[in-house]
Order: structure tokens, then sequence, then C-alpha cells
């Protein structure tokens, strides 16, 4: 067969493969068998292997093989992918029914989509010109983890929109949420405990960590559904409704959750609801309640958002599902932060399709409160469907075990221990076994020095096996050290200590998240930062210095000098300075600018906040977290919320993105663009 005969060939063989694929994962009403179904995909394989320019990136023979990846890319989403308000309560819709028909006004009476809340991954696809482009996970809702050759593996995600129906726009991204059965979990799970492995939790943190697989393979070899209900954006199609763009989404090829209606009061909302409440246990797919969309699109726009949630939107969650266990045993777990928290180690039970055999106890003082006691039955719930929490003794034997009492020394590094309020904490931070392991991977967690290859299993296999006995001695770590240790090869090691490695300049913000110190999230480190510009001055600060910096007061203040000159934690920084680590603190500002202002950043910027506060601060102006009467400048993004409403009432200044941008070029700065 020539080049010029295999073209059109493979092009129908691809066209069947992809319409037997829609019919066997979408609709469930296959018309040819198994046997049939690959002896068509083997004809294109073998046409693709003797012509390789006609195997397309949307080839059916493309799911799978694709070579592991190093790391994911963080991409921006398209739009962004907010959360949704939520209540368990009848008269919060109602409220909620009420705010809709108020702002929509007289003779425009609201028309709501209602569908099932899935309990699974949400994830935004991006197709171009009909062909899928990008997967992306939702993240932070802003940006997330690029995971398009993960998701390529999965047979009801398209990787070429169904035209049939309705052509393919220039661009559209959808978003949906990535399924594991109940079943299929179940299945899952019984081949990991004959093979000797744990369990997992539950169907949602299974499809979760699938998605983040850094080898499509693994992805692949789960079983895996995509369900898709929401047009994100869309070029080259108008659509009025958000059942437009649901029909529209069934018309390409998707699968959609079942049974999405149209309803136009509370009580169809409320008869909905109910509904679902009652099958959802016969269901083979975690749902944890409904959704309520308004249908009309431009209505939504009038209604707007705020920077987390629509206001157009709202979730209707269920009552907790619970059940009857005993709890056999009360242990101790030590988390990052040295609290003790009891945990409740429960003969297992099936709560809603997973199985719960441990929950937390919380603290000593609600143990006491509730009066938990090894060998009580007690009831137990999943608190929105997810973490297991004991709720009341239902009944104890005549002849009930003394009442719980915490130790008196840390159970896994044997430091006495003391009480913080309700909390017993261990003192000993960065020499404790358990604390150290959750040090370990907080030090590595993206929003601090962003260590490849750093995570949870990584942690524990470090401290378990003794390679690492402080945050210093990650620094010393060899490829030789890991590469006789399961889950590493001779790659893998090498790339993970190169990642360590190439932090040894880390920026100082992120080096002062990485130390975990108390109060110190993103703002506080970067602000520290500005100020100080450099570890040793902020090490040296006093209470009085560090209350000089906007947004820190006393009590702040006083957390963090605790902290650094805790002989402990001041030791364990010293260690890891002197591996060579050298936080790089940003550039000084100007000395003597005029006051350009006070300024607040909200809702979606073009840049990363920090980059647009920093532009700011170097041209003279001040930024403040809350707007008032003393605020110069409201910045707005995309989906400005409260801020941008209480600056409007106040007759504050309010600067969109591109204003803002020639303010600070007006002051003689630069704001860095993408």
């Amino acid at each position: 067969m020539s080049l010029d005969e295999a073209r059109p060939e493979a092009q129908r063989l691809a066209e069947q493969l992809r319409h037997h694929s829609f019919l066997y994962h979408i609709e469930a009403r296959p018309e040819i068998t198994d046997d049939e179904y690959d002896s068509i995909f083997r004809r294109l394989q073998a046409i693709e292997a003797a012509y390789p320019e006609l195997c397309t990136s949307d080839s059916p023979t493309q799911r799978v093989g694709a070579e592991p990846q190093d790391k994911f890319e963080t991409v921006a989403h398209t739009a962004p992918m907010l959360s949704l308000d939520s209540t368990q309560e009848a008269d919060e819709v109602r409220r909620f029914d009420e705010r809709m028909r108020k702002a929509l006004g007289e003779g425009h009476g609201p028309v709501y989509v209602l569908e099932p809340k899935l309990d699974g991954a949400s994830i935004e696809l991006v197709y171009e010109q009909g062909v899928l482009t990008r997967a992306v996970t939702r993240g932070n809702g802003r940006e997330g983890e690029l995971v398009t050759a993960n998701l390529r593996t999965i047979p009801s995600v398209p990787l070429r929109l169904r035209t049939h129906d309705r052509p393919a726009p220039a661009l559209v991204a959808l978003r949906g949420e990535v399924l594991m059965y109940i079943s299929d979990f179940q299945d899952f799970n019984a081949g990991r405990v004959k093979s000797g492995e744990d369990p997992y939790a539950s169907p949602r943190n299974t499809a979760a960590g699938s998605v983040r697989q850094l080898d499509p393979r693994v992805t692949a070899s789960t079983k895996l559904d995509v369900l898709v209900y929401d047009v994100l954006a869309v070029e080259g199609e108008t659509f009025r409704s958000d059942t437009e763009g649901v029909e529209a989404i069934r018309q390409w090829g998707f699968k959609l959750p079942e049974r999405i209606e149209v309803a136009g009061s509370v009580e169809e909302i409320l008869e909905y609801h109910a509904a679902f409440a009652a099958q959802r246990d016969q269901l083979d797919y975690e749902i944890d309640g409904i959704v309520i969309k308004l249908d009309d699109l431009s209505m939504r726009s009038a209604v707007g958002a705020t920077s987390h949630h629509p206001r157009w939107a709202l979730a209707v969650k269920f009552e907790p599902r619970q059940e009857i266990t005993r709890i056999d045993r009360i242990d101790i777990n030590v988390g990052r932060t040295g609290v003790l928290t009891p945990v409740a180690i429960l003969r297992p039970v099936v709560v809603g399709g997973v199985t719960v055999s441990r929950a937390s106890l919380h603290n000593r003082e609600e143990l006491k409160r509730k009066d938990l006691r090894e060998g009580d039955t007690v009831r137990i719930q999943r608190a929105g469907d997810v973490i297991p929490q004991v709720v009341e003794v239902v009944t104890h034997e005549e002849q009930r075990q003394p009442p719980f009492e915490m130790p008196e020394q840390c159970p896994a590094c044997a430091t006495p221990v003391y009480e913080e309020g309700p909390r017993t904490k261990c003192p000993n931070r960065f020499a404790c076994p358990a604390q150290l392991q959750g040090w370990i991977e907080h030090f590595g967690a993206r929003s601090a020095l962003d260590i490849e290859g750093l995570g949870e299993e990584t942690a524990a296999l470090f401290v378990r096996e003794g390679l690492v006995g402080s945050l210093a001695e990650l620094f010393d770590l060899k490829p030789e050290d890991l590469v006789r240790h399961e889950g590493f090869a001779e790659k893998s090691a090498h790339a993970l200590v190169e990642a360590i490695q190439s932090k040894k300049t880390p920026d100082l913000a992120r080096f002062l998240i990485a130390l975990g110190i108390p109060e110190v999230g993103v703002t506080v480190a970067r602000d520290l930062a500005l100020h100080f510009g450099g570890i040793e001055a902020i090490r040296l600060a006093t209470v009085e210095q560090l209350e000089a910096v906007d947004g820190i007061g006393p009590k702040m203040s006083e957390t963090i000098t605790t902290f650094l000159a805790e002989a402990r934690n001041s030791a364990a920084i010293d260690a890891i300075l002197e591996r060579g680590v050298e936080p790089v603190g940003p550039e000084p500002l100007p000395d003597e600018l005029p006051d350009a202002g006070a300024a607040v950043f909200t809702g979606a910027l073009p840049v990363p906040r920090a980059a647009a506060e920093v532009a700011w601060r170097r041209v003279g102006g001040r930024t403040v977290s809350s707007v008032s009467k003393k605020t110069d400048y409201v910045v707005a993004g995309d989906n400005a919320g409260s801020k941008l409403e209480k600056a409007e009432r106040l007759g504050v200044t309010v600067l969109d993105f591109d204003a803002f941008v020639e303010k600070v070029r007006a002051l003689g700065g630069e704001v860095d663009l993408p």
C-alpha cells in the first residue's frame, strides 16, 4: 500500500474506532465485539507504523504509551475554575432564591439548572479546532498542573470532538470530573490487599492520584471515567444558557452527569435534592450533594461572582453518611507541628462505599467531652463524605475501659510533652521522627522550596530508613544512598538529588515558608524578605523591629521571635545554612521614594499578585489587605468581589490592570508582564 492509498484508509479506520469507542464508552450500546474492535485497531497501528507521518495526536492509537514525565508544568486555566458556596439548610436555599429574584428584578423569574455534585477530581479539557490540546487539574482554581498525557488514556475523553451534529469551535474549554466508580475502587483495593499493599482511602483520592501520575501508563492501568458538565470558555460559538452548553457537550461526544434538570422554584429544587439523597446509596459513584445554577448566562454576568465563588450557583450538600462500629483502641498520631492527636482505630466498616478503619478524635478535650473509650460502640460519619468522625457513643460494655489519658512523653521521640490550650504538643520540632517526616514533605512543597519528587512517600522512606535525620541532611544525600531502596532507580535517584541541590540558593521568602515558622505564610514571608533583605537580619530582629513591618502585630512578632530564638530551631537553621544554602533576598527598594499611596489588590490579575505588589512598592507604594477610607487605590482583576464593591461604595479610586500598569510606569517603574 502506497502513502496515497494508506492516508484515506488510516482516516477511515480512525473514524471507525472513534465511532465504536463512543458507542461503547459514552452510550453503552456497542455494535461490534471487542475482538472486532481490536482487529481494526491493529490494522490502523500497522499503517501508522509503516507511515509515521499518518499518526496524528488525535489518533485512537495514541491513548497509551507516552513516556514518563519528569515533572508537571503549571499553567493558567482558560477561565477560572471557581469553587461553590455550599449549605445543608433548606432555608439557605430559599435565601439564595430570594437573592436571585431580587438581583434579576421584576419579570425575570430565575430558571435553574440542577445537577448532581460529583465527588471526583475536577479537570479542564481544552480543544482547539476540535482536537484535545490540553488537560489541566483544578489546582488553586486559577492555575493547575498540565496532565494532558494522562487524560488521553481515559477512554471517555474524546481526542477529537464529534462533529456529526455540531461543528467544533475554534477553541472550547470544558470542565469535568474524573471519577472512579465504587465497584472498580473495591476491585482495585482488593487487588492491592492481595498483593500486600495498603488499600486506598476513597475513590475520589484514588482518581486524583491516578491523574497526577508522572507515568501515563499507570493512569491507563486504572479504571477512570470523565463526566463533563460545563463550558468554561468558547471561541467561535455563543451560548445563551447553560442548557445550550450542556447540549453542545453531549453532541461533541462527552459523557454527562445523569439527571441534569431545570427548575423554577425552591420546591422543585428540594424535591430533586431529596430524590438524589434517597438514591445515593444505590449509585456506583460518589456524590455529596446537588448543584443549583442559573441557566441564563447573561443573568449570571449580571449577578457576578466573588473572588472565591460565583453568586449565581449554590451547592446543597447531603447529610453525612453514618454507620455503627467499635473502637478497638486509641492511638496517638504526631503531626508536623508537634501536635499529638488521638486517633480511634475502628473495627472496619463501609460508609458510603468507603471502608473506614480510623478516625481523628481531635484533642484531649474533645475526647473527654464525648467520653470516648476503647471498646465503646460508636456512631461514625464521613464529614463532607470524606473525613471520618466519631459522632457519639451508642453503647458500651458494663465494665468500660478507663478514660483515655494523653501520654506524658511523645510516642515518637520520648520527649516530654506540654499542653497548649486543648492541644498536647511535642517540642522536639526538627528531631522528632514523626515531625521530621512532615517537615521534609513541607520543606519540598510547591509553596516552599518546590523540590520535585520530595513528597509524602519519599519523606516517609527517608525517615523510616534513617537516610535523613534532619532537614539539613537532605543536602547530604547522594544518588548511591537512594538506589538501593524501593522506588528509586539510577535515573530517579540522580534526579531527586539534583532537584535538592538546585535549591541551595532559594528565594528568601520561600525559604522562610519552608522553615514552617508559625504565622509566616506567603504574604508575611514576602513582607519580611522585602523589609529585612536577608535571613540573618530576620533571625536577629527584635519584636519591635518586626512590628515595624506592615501587617505584623505584637502577637505575630512575638510568635516569630520565639520560634527563631528557640535553641532546637536555631540549631536546625544553622545546620541548613552550613550545607551551603544561601537564601537570596529581593532587590532592595529605592530609598526616599515619595509615598505613592496605599493599594489593595483583588481578583485575578494577569501576573502573580506578588509581582504586582512588588512593582507597586518599588515606586513608593504601600500594599494593604483591606479597603478603608484611607485606601488610595483598589487594583481590580477579573472576578473581583467584595473589596471592589466596598471601594465603589467608599469612593476609592479603582484601577483595572492596564490602568495600574500605566500608573506604575508614570511613577518610573515597571510591571513584569508574562
